[in-house]
């Protein structure tokens, strides 16, 4: 049997990664995909191709006894599963969220590094302690075709409530939070998207009674139970992330895909003038392939206090030194670059800081 990956991104690359040490005994021929000039030439030394041109190179039962790993983004699973269809490829095995959770973590536990919270012990009959995780849901987001079910300690947090409110769209009553109420920045959602709730949580719930705070998204979820909120209070962790996503070449390429270099540069460049320990370490993090996306994690109140005292600084003096500044943007630059600090944040303190990890559950 031929084995593929159709994708050429981070979920295949990662995969390719995984299915090396996992499944040795198999060897995959190429990464597939759809459209070649838009990819690299090869990963890890694997070629990437072009189905269509594989595809003309091998006769009916070749294709009809090879095996593709689909490893693209859920949203478009349908639309990808009819392209390889008709390419004859028929021997499909779909990697939705909860099976690359299962496999990256399997994958990380084999290679001793980004600790499961699976991993710790729980006492199960121990209260559960004070936590609240928020899912922040953009007003204007479309219904879920299969919604997830929350557990208590979610509570759904409204974002870019400052344009709702000046476009007369009325959102009372559709959450438990909104952030443009207290202290807030619901007018650069724009801009920031998901970070308005970091920042909202950061000025107006740390006083609270909770001991652990959080940010989801009202279709990306952390896995997390009961007994993993138990687990990761009597084992004192102070961050959950989600397992990292691999990148190839290195991280860098993240930003490649969307933002512009000049906003890299100057990135660089405020990391290193307001913390020069990190700018010491920017190289060298994004050098590695690990990344972690979408600004999602639990931490430690103290922990994620700390955070956003160190990022939003640098969010706003990038956004003021800007050509054009932020404020005359609308491109969602510093949300995407939020995604490369919270790497360079965790991954530079990964020694300082008791950080497990879990899955992200995607909901479409």
């Amino acid at each position: 049997m031929s084995y593929y990956i159709f994708g050429a991104k981070a979920t295949a690359t990662g995969l390719y990664k995984a299915l090396s040490v996992l499944r040795p005994e198999i060897t995959i021929k190429a990464f597939l995909v759809s459209k070649q000039d838009e990819n690299l030439n090869s990963i890890w030394g694997c070629p990437v191709r072009s189905i269509f041109d594989v595809s003309d190179g091998l006769s009916d039962v070749e294709k009809q006894q090879a095996q593709v790993f689909v490893a693209v983004p859920e949203l478009i699973h349908t639309e990808i599963e009819a392209v390889i269809n008709q390419c004859g490829f028929y021997n499909l095995i779909m990697i939705d969220s909860h099976l690359e959770a299962k496999i990256m973590g399997e994958y990380y536990d084999v290679e001793g590094r980004f600790r499961s919270v699976r991993k710790l012990d729980a006492v199960q009959s121990k209260p559960l302690p004070a936590v609240t995780m928020y899912q922040a849901c953009f007003y204007l987001d479309k219904p879920l075709k299969n919604q997830p079910s929350l557990l208590e300690f979610h509570k759904t947090l409204y974002l870019g409530c400052y344009g709702a409110k000046e476009s007369g769209v009325d959102i009372n009553g559709k959450a438990d939070y909104y952030d443009n109420t207290g202290d807030n920045i619901s007018q650069l959602n724009h801009l920031r998207c998901e970070m308005t709730a970091h920042y909202w949580i950061w000025k107006n719930k740390l006083d609270t009674l909770d001991e652990y705070v959080g940010v989801c998204h009202y279709r990306r979820l952390l896995d997390l139970t009961d007994d993993d909120i138990r687990r990761i209070k009597q084992n004192d962790v102070d961050v959950v992330l989600p397992y990292p996503m691999l990148h190839y070449p290195n991280s860098q390429i993240q930003h490649t895909w969307y933002v512009e270099e000049k906003d890299w540069i100057l990135t660089k460049k405020v990391v290193k003038e307001l913390y020069p320990e990190y700018g010491e370490k920017f190289d060298e993090v994004f050098s590695q392939h690990y990344f972690y996306n979408y600004n999602i994690l639990l931490a430690k109140k103290k922990v994620f206090s700390d955070y956003c005292s160190w990022l939003f600084p640098i969010l706003d003096r990038i956004e003021k030194l800007s050509n054009p500044r932020g404020e005359e943007r609308n491109d969602r630059y510093t949300a995407y670059l939020s995604e490369s600090l919270e790497t360079l944040y965790f991954m530079t303190n990964m020694n300082d800081l008791c950080i497990y990890h879990t899955g992200k559950l995607l909901f479409v």
